[in-house]
């Protein structure tokens, strides 16, 4: 059967957004892979699938990669479907459940979602790595890389500190280091510029991605990273590749993340698509 989807991006990081809370989608890895296909299916960073909601929550989104992988986080596409909830049920907030745990959406002025990714996990066991270590300054290096800081914001995250982000080889560095056996869930990675006490360049590697214009769950590692170095406050604009998001690193060591979801398109997936 053909199905409905809308195409939806946060700063340039796309989206394949499917409905299922009525009608239940079978798409297995090698179904999102031929979607993700920018010549042959959509195309997308990552597809998000709206399920039915339990436990308090108003949906559960499941999350694949472009490489078909299932993940447990994703803050732009959190966004993203907060959006659809937002306008679908008129509500001020709504709750997402993920494999990570239970998001919350929420309207913000000029049209932005605030999304409450929840804490920021700093445990070596939580990120996860393969060994004991200090995630303040991780004991690794790669080229002209060195003394990462590790952040789960219920997916991995190792975080660089450079003079100049859009100098560094993302390309050449990211795929080595998402797959290091440090790393045995492997990692998505962030190289990360300070340009104030409130403001910092990222790019990042995304884990089963690649290269992408903005990364959510990154963007509030980062802003987490960065103050926890003393390097900015608690409040930090992190400025991707497509854009700008603020995120704050609150007190009681909640992640609220702040920015715009767009609708690209809307269409439909044929059946040699929609069949999964």
């Amino acid at each position: 059967m053909a199905r409905p989807f809308w195409k939806m991006h946060g700063l340039g990081n796309d989206f394949v957004v499917l409905d299922a809370r009525r009608t239940p989608v079978a798409i297995d890895g090698a179904g999102a892979r031929a979607i993700a296909d920018r010549r042959t299916g959509i195309g997308f960073d990552q597809m998000l699938i709206i399920e039915p909601g339990a436990d308090g929550t108003d949906a559960f989104m499941r999350i694949r990669n472009a490489d078909g992988g299932e993940v447990e986080a994703c803050g732009n596409g959190a966004r993203a479907v907060g959006r659809l909830l937002l306008e679908d049920t008129g509500r001020e907030s709504v709750t997402i459940g993920t494999l990570a745990g239970p998001i919350t959406a929420s309207r913000a002025p000029g049209g932005l979602v605030t999304v409450d990714m929840g804490p920021a996990r700093l445990d070596w066991r939580e990120i996860p790595l393969a060994r004991a270590a200090d995630t303040l300054h991780l004991d690794y290096a790669l080229g002209p890389v060195s003394d990462p800081v590790a952040v789960s914001m219920g997916n991995p995250h190792v975080i660089f500190f450079v003079s100049d982000a859009d100098a560094v080889d993302v390309a050449g560095l990211g795929p080595r280091i998402e797959t290091d056996p440090l790393f045995p869930a492997r990692t998505n990675v962030e190289f990360v510029q300070i340009l104030s006490a409130t403001r910092v360049r990222m790019r990042v590697w995304e884990r089963g991605v690649g290269i992408t214009r903005a990364c959510g769950t990154g963007a509030c590692a980062v802003g987490v990273a960065t103050a926890r170095r003393g390097l900015t406050g608690r409040r930090t604009e992190v400025v991707l590749d497509g854009g700008s998001l603020h995120i704050d690193w609150r007190d009681d060591g909640r992640v609220l993340m702040t920015g715009p979801a767009e609708i690209s398109f809307t269409g439909t997936l044929g059946p040699a698509l929609a069949g999964g």
